[in-house]
């Protein structure tokens, strides 16, 4: 810990250290963190390179890949509460939903992410790709990124790769506490209603759950295409008894189901409380424990975090492609042909625990470590729905009013065991061997949804009431239930051993790498029905409008009722899946003449995956066998089997090097994008439908960098790259009825280039009683996808930018170091370019979201040697997420200015 302190006062050296290595505030130990830990994850030969704290930067400069790292001192710096955030201040990195990376411009599904080298499962229901925001910084020892492909990584590489490297057992006994609390401007006031007693620890506890009564339900009428209608119902009821059991008892039965159903969802205005973590850490480290000679280890931490957020949004379609001619405003239907406002409350939870276990001997390394972490959401939303085409305006009389509320629990739960071996047995000696295993499982479940579509009477203008009668059709109260599972089992190994001649030296190595995943995903649609002539007086006043979703709260009503509930399912909204892959490497690291380096190698994966869709309106549950029959799962499987090389050559001389790198590498579609499912993408808010022909994009992967170290400890880089893609996977839009579809498919070909630029800089050593310095990168590209005029349907540019796409990314840093080591501030600048949301059809521009300016401040101040007060102030600029088509406004969401303030102490 002493090191530790020291380390504060000691300024540039600190933000260079806590940049380019995975330093850990935890392990006094540098030489052991080096060595076994930050340039393990980084050297993507797997080489175990000698050297100390004082050799950090030569270490990145022997890197023999392309990689950038963020240790855990630098992403205290910035103040960032998970490697979601954090990892936007890397170069050339974006951050899209607050959840997904996207690697020099290139979509979530171009970037790869591994916890300690292992691959995890996600919990995201409409992505295959683990979301970054469940990750807390407070166990994040450092976050690597490799943008090179080097053989010992997975195949499927794209815009690089992110290594999340938890941190490990310390030197010395740690106990540190920490509790803060968040004020944002928008959240004076927001939606709640009545959930259950359990939410504060982010889990249901059964209140919003199906009910076992309806699941018994399920089981008993939904066969073929059959339902839990009331005639449904009659006529297996009365084929079971004999005799047809009437009208009336069919009726009885299908109330009593809608009645298990939870039905208190009113919404309440009232005031939000301010956000609030606490975390702690305790670890202690032991040598010699009962004389077994070694050093044993634990380090445990637990994070809980309570967080508000409301949000106005506003989203709309436009009128004509001639819009922007016009002055438009969100209730200007000159400009738009339809529009929704809306108000979302989210209520998030999380709770991290972690716990690791490590014993060291003799060069051998053993790790255990175990981690659930759980993120949950609870959304309450209104929103008002108008379209004049459909006389839905305030000027006809009428809008659509609907109300959602949510609960969504995300939970991961990872076992991991590794090992570090350095052997020196006889011939053995010299060789390296690592290894991993890891069992996880992530789970998401929404135990219960319901949402609310009626409509709003007007009259002169003002609100008059809120009714729904079922001329009107619809969805009036639908609910939904979704459980998914998502299973991961792999391990693998690394050998290596190095060979030493005159003037230069060889590292061969090799090894496996194995998966097996499964995913199960499951949802259940109801939804009320009510008969033609059936009217509903919900509310006589805007406040009581609120507390629709209570209406049938009381069972009298229900009875008083005619309503029927239905179980309302498409074609085909379940999939199970599975994948399988066998991967094998061989490597080289070769250093001659003294400034040369050339690294390479190849990796063979066998690769083997099916995704099979249904629906339990589809077919009887029983007949699950047959339709998994071999023929069903031969057409849906995927097999490859391939081979994937790279080669990088570097160039140095004390002041700088150069560096050449080349990489064939694969981007396979995921289980969902195959399954012939719909759901609704949250990013773009389209219906989305997987496609179970989709083929493997392949992508050849050319890099060149140049980096500058000056003698003071400043460092410079420069450098380019360019991705030739061979039939990328893209999601194209289709416009039927006046409803957009988004449907994957590959399109012909792409590519993407661009500069890359990073720097850190001492500014001045002596000013205000302290050091001035500053760290910053910026990357410039540009790419370009090409669709076949087969596959245009309704688009309207079959040349564009790829989906996510930004031509520019920017960060900056300016930080004050105080000579006393009691003040430590950054102000901290992020920018990406415009991208493209969503491709624009029927002669419509594409939609792109438009440039984020974010301003952050960070101060920390650290009264006596245990304590630490750090104040942050976020969005300064108070910038809100927009999305423009044609050069007008189609889609806003209000961001918050956040200022927090932590208080931390440390035994």
């Amino acid at each position: 810990m002493k090191q530790y302190k020291q380390f504060k006062a000691n300024l540039i050296t600190l933000s260079m250290l806590s940049l380019f290595s995975s330093f850990s505030s935890y392990a006094a130990d540098a030489e052991d963190v080096i060595n076994e830990d930050a340039i393990e994850e980084v050297v993507a030969t797997g080489t175990r390179l000698k050297g100390s704290a004082s050799a950090v930067i030569e270490e990145r400069k022997n890197q023999a890949f392309v990689a950038d790292i963020m240790g855990s001192e630098q992403i205290s710096r910035t103040g960032d509460s998970d490697a979601a955030s954090a990892l936007r201040r890397v170069t050339g990195l974006s951050l899209v939903n607050d959840k997904f990376i996207y690697v020099r411009g290139l979509g979530e599904r171009y970037s790869s992410v591994r916890l300690n080298g292992a691959t995890v499962p996600s919990p995201d229901l409409t992505r295959n790709v683990i979301p970054l925001d469940i990750f807390p910084s407070s166990i994040i020892e450092s976050l690597a990124v490799q943008k090179a492909y080097s053989p010992n990584m997975p195949a499927a590489f794209g815009g690089g790769d992110v290594n999340i490297r938890t941190k490990s057992i310390p030197s010395d006994m740690v106990f540190k506490f920490e509790i803060g609390a968040a004020y944002k401007d928008t959240n004076d006031e927001g939606y709640t209603y009545s959930g259950g007693d359990d939410d504060w620890l982010g889990t249901d506890d059964g209140t919003r759950a199906m009910p076992t009564l309806v699941k018994d339900a399920l089981n008993t009428y939904v066969n073929g295409l059959s339902d839990i209608s009331i005639r449904n119902i009659r006529e297996i009821e009365s084929q079971r008894l004999g005799s047809d059991i009437g009208q009336d008892a069919a009726i009885a039965i299908n109330k009593q189901l809608t009645k298990a159903l939870p039905r208190d969802f009113g919404l309440e205005e009232e005031s939000l409380d301010p956000d609030f973590d606490v975390k702690a850490v305790y670890g202690d480290r032991f040598d010699d424990l009962f004389g077994l000679g070694g050093s044993f280890g634990f380090l445990t931490s637990v994070a809980y975090e309570n967080e508000w957020s409301n949000s106005e949004q506003f989203s709309a379609v436009l009128s004509s492609v001639d819009a922007s001619e016009f002055t438009c405003s969100q209730d200007d239907f000159t400009c738009y042909s339809a529009s929704d406002k809306k108000v979302s409350t989210k209520h998030n939870v999380k709770l991290n625990t972690s716990v690791n276990l490590g014993y060291k001997l003799d060069g051998h390394d053993l790790t255990a470590t175990y981690m659930k972490l759980r993120d949950s959401e609870d959304e309450a939303s209104v929103s008002l729905y108008q379209e004049p085409s459909k006389s839905l305006s305030i000027a006809d009389g009428q809008l659509q009013r609907s109300h959602l509320t949510s609960f969504e629990e995300r939970e991961l739960d990872i076992l991991q065991l590794r090992g570090m071996h350095n052997l020196d047995w006889g011939f053995l000696s010299g060789i390296g061997i690592d290894w991993q295993y890891t069992d996880s499982e992530a789970t998401t479940e929404i135990p219960g949804e319901l949402e609310v579509t009626v409509r709003d009477e007007y009259e002169n203008g003002q609100y008059k009431r809120t009714f729904y009668n079922g001329s009107l059709g619809g969805n009036p109260y639908l609910y939904r239930f979704v459980d998914l599972e998502d299973k991961v089992e792999n391990w693998g190994v690394n050998v290596n051993k190095a060979f030493y001649f005159e003037g230069g030296n060889l590292e061969l190595a090799g090894g496996g790498y194995f998966i097996e995943k499964t995913r199960d995903y499951r949802t259940d649609f109801f939804n009320y029905r009510f008969g033609q002539t059936q009217s509903l007086e919900l509310a006589q006043s805007e406040e009581e409008a609120l507390s629709i979703g209570s209406f049938f709260k009381d069972d009298s009503v229900v009875d008083n009722t005619e309503v029927e509930l239905l179980f309302q399912e498409p074609t085909a909204d379940d999939y199970l899946a599975a994948q399988m892959i066998d991967a094998y490497y061989g490597s080289f690291d070769l250093t001659f003449a003294e400034d040369w380096r050339l690294s390479g190698g190849v990796r063979y994966e066998d690769f083997r995956q099916v995704a099979l869709a249904f629906s339990r309106s589809a077919f009887d549950p029983a007949l699950l066998e047959d339709k998994l029959s071999a023929e069903a799962i031969e057409q849906a499987t995927v097999m490859e089997d391939e081979y994937f090389s790279s080669l990088s050559m570097t160039y140095s001389q004390e002041g700088y090097q150069l560096r050449f790198g080349y990489g064939r590498t694969v981007v396979r579609p995921d289980l969902r994008e195959l399954s012939p499912v719909q759901f609704q993408d949250p990013l773009t808010d389209y219906r989305t439908l997987g496609n179970p022909f989709l083929k493997s994009s392949h992508l050849d992967n050319f890099d060149a960098r140049v980096e500058f170290y000056m003698d003071n400890g400043d460092n410079y880089s420069v450098g380019a790259f360019y991705k030739d893609i061979d039939k990328p996977i893209e999601a194209l839009l289709t416009e039927s009825d006046g409803r957009f579809t988004l449907q994957f498919d590959n399109a012909d070909n792409a590519y993407v280039y661009g500069i890359e630029a990073e720097w850190l800089s001492e500014l001045h050593s002596d000013l205000l009683g302290g050091a001035f310095f500053t760290s910053g990168n910026l990357t410039v590209s540009d790419s370009e996808v090409e669709i076949l005029e087969s596959q245009r349907g309704d688009l309207t540019n079959l040349k564009r930018r790829m989906t996510g796409h930004s031509e520019y990314v920017a960060n900056l840093q300016l930080n004050y170091d105080s000579h006393n080591g009691m003040h430590q501030a950054s102000l901290i600048y992020n920018v990406f370019g415009d991208r493209i949301l969503a491709a624009g059809v029927n002669n419509f521009d594409d939609a792109y979201e438009q440039p984020m300016h974010s301003l952050d401040l960070v101060y920390s101040y650290y009264p006596t040697f245990n304590t630490t007060v750090t104040f942050k102030a976020k969005n300064m600029l108070g910038q809100d997420f927009e999305v423009e088509q044609n050069d007008v406004l189609i889609r806003e969401s209000e961001k918050p200015m956040e200022f927090s303030l932590d208080f931390a102490y440390e035994f």
